[in-house]
């Protein structure tokens, strides 16, 4: 083996070690300083992260809208059972998705594909989700939560926590977002500093207790 690919296989084993690192020690965090604020370019760099996530289709149906308003972040605070992340914490995300992104205007989610591929995927995506209700909604879900996954990883890389949340009234804050008819909200996420660590873990199932071969 030459020194260069002993080098390089040695920058991939500390690329692998990082994230092993970061999986292991993200983790759901509820109480943030508030007096630390992101700046515009860690916020820039969280969401050109997020939106590297897989979508089905490449139609990438995840909405995200920062609410940096202090007035509404605290309407929303209400709307979540007064919980102070919601406040205190630098960043809050609200994760939604555009159920209807696949007929509108698909082609722009592959216009740099070869023509072959255009000519199969874009009208594909219509006969796939067209008249499935359930479906767009599932794959509205599968989306923001792969996204929420990649937002909270890339945090914790920037030396920042997260929380994902559920715990709000989900049609309240659909109205202060002023969320259009097609579109749904998946969850909340916030990001910030800690001051206060999470609980220990509670529990993690053992392997053979999750984890199938074949079949169940």
């Amino acid at each position: 083996m030459s020194s260069l690919q002993k080098q390089n296989n040695d920058i991939e084993s500390i690329k692998i070690m990082n994230t092993f690192d970061v999986i292991r020690e993200r983790r759901s965090v509820k109480h943030y300083d508030p007096n630390r604020k992101l700046s515009d370019e860690e916020i820039e760099k969280l969401m050109s992260l997020a939106v590297l996530s897989p979508t089905s289709f490449n139609m990438q149906n995840w909405r995200f809208v920062l609410v940096k308003d202090p007035e509404i972040r605290k309407k929303i605070c209400a709307a979540s059972w007064d919980q102070d992340q919601v406040t205190d914490s630098s960043l809050l995300l609200v994760l939604c998705a555009d159920l209807k992104s696949w007929k509108k205007n698909p082609a722009q989610y592959w216009k740099d594909a070869p023509k072959e591929a255009q000519d199969f995927l874009v009208p594909a995506m219509g006969m796939f989700y067209e008249g499935k209700d359930q479906l767009q909604r599932d794959e509205a879900m599968r989306s923001c939560g792969i996204a929420a996954q990649t937002l909270m990883l890339a945090a914790k890389s920037m030396g920042y926590d997260s929380n994902p949340m559920i715990g709000f009234d989900p049609e309240k804050v659909a109205e202060l977002i002023n969320l259009p008819e097609d579109h749904v909200i998946s969850m909340m996420l916030v990001v910030g500093k800690q001051i206060k660590p999470a609980m220990p873990r509670g529990g993690q199932l053992p392997l053979d207790k999750i984890v199938f071969t074949d079949k169940f």
